[in-house]
């Protein structure tokens, strides 16, 4: 069987929780409680939750801006903490991550050009001409002209600047992207046009997709499998069809209670 894109088995992480004048550590918060979660290629995989559950920090987790505090991540099989050096970067290539505010994820001083540069420069790969090429090839898998590389991201709309954060994600031809809240942050109809794009790249390139969204509409729109949080816990998993029609939970029948959702209209 081929191994998982990335995985995590058992991570946890926990943080200090500190009180008093001397802030003396007095116990721990899990943000993630001993999660076992798998992206294998080419699949889209949904995870939803209230805010606060440790979607965000199971995120940073699977594509290692994290350090877990118990468990490991595996990149192929392998597992990451021991890599250095070329394995290290070759790790990090195979996930990417899309953040959630691309505002604040955008350097405001750089322009497209040099925001987007950055990734074949940190890896040592494309310059010159090639460089320029692959630069607008990105622009034009994310439908943005060319004429946009000259520009700085407050010259841009929302939804313009995610689909450079999406750009960028891409530039190492990464075989799974981890989407944090992507479209949480645009209006409805910018939103869907973010969907749309994610949903055309991963069946063209036939990449992993984790999508993290409080919006249980989207999920089901774009996603084979969800999977639920609560405080830090994986509380089920499923095919998308399955979760919604027969949840095990009673937490999942409440947030989809929440999102009242047309069953009718969730895709097979």
């Amino acid at each position: 069987m081929v191994a998982p894109i990335v995985e995590v088995r058992g991570v946890s992480k926990w943080y200090p929780r500190r009180a008093g004048i001397l802030r003396r550590q007095v116990g721990a918060v899990r943000a993630v409680d001993r999660v076992n979660l798998a992206l294998h290629a080419g699949e889209t995989v949904g995870l939803v939750g209230e805010s606060g559950c440790g979607k965000t920090t199971l995120a940073k987790l699977l594509v290692c801006l994290l350090v877990p505090s118990e468990g490991e991540v595996f990149i192929h099989g392998t597992p990451f903490s021991p890599l250095r050096g070329s394995a290290l970067l070759g790790a990090r290539r195979s996930v990417q991550f899309v953040f959630q505010d691309p505002m604040n994820s955008l350097n405001p001083r750089m322009t497209v050009e040099q925001i987007l540069s950055e990734p074949f420069i940190i890896h040592r790969l494309a310059g010159g001409e090639a460089r320029r090429a692959r630069l607008e090839a990105l622009l034009e898998a994310v439908q943005l002209p060319a004429a946009y590389l000259r520009r700085l991201p407050r010259e841009l709309s929302g939804g313009e600047r995610q689909r450079v954060g999406i750009a960028r994600a891409l530039a190492l031809e990464p075989e799974a992207l981890i989407c944090d809240e992507p479209i949480a942050s645009l209006d409805v109809s910018v939103g869907a046009q973010v969907l749309e794009l994610l949903r055309a790249l991963c069946r063209r390139q036939h990449t992993a997709l984790l999508f993290i969204s409080h919006d249980l509409r989207a999920v089901a729109s774009l996603c084979e499998r969800v999977a639920v949080m609560k405080d830090g816990r994986l509380m089920e998993l499923a095919p998308t069809e399955e979760l919604l029609r027969r949840p095990l939970q009673s937490y999942t029948e409440l947030l989809i209670r929440s999102a009242s959702l047309d069953l009718e209209a969730v895709p097979p």
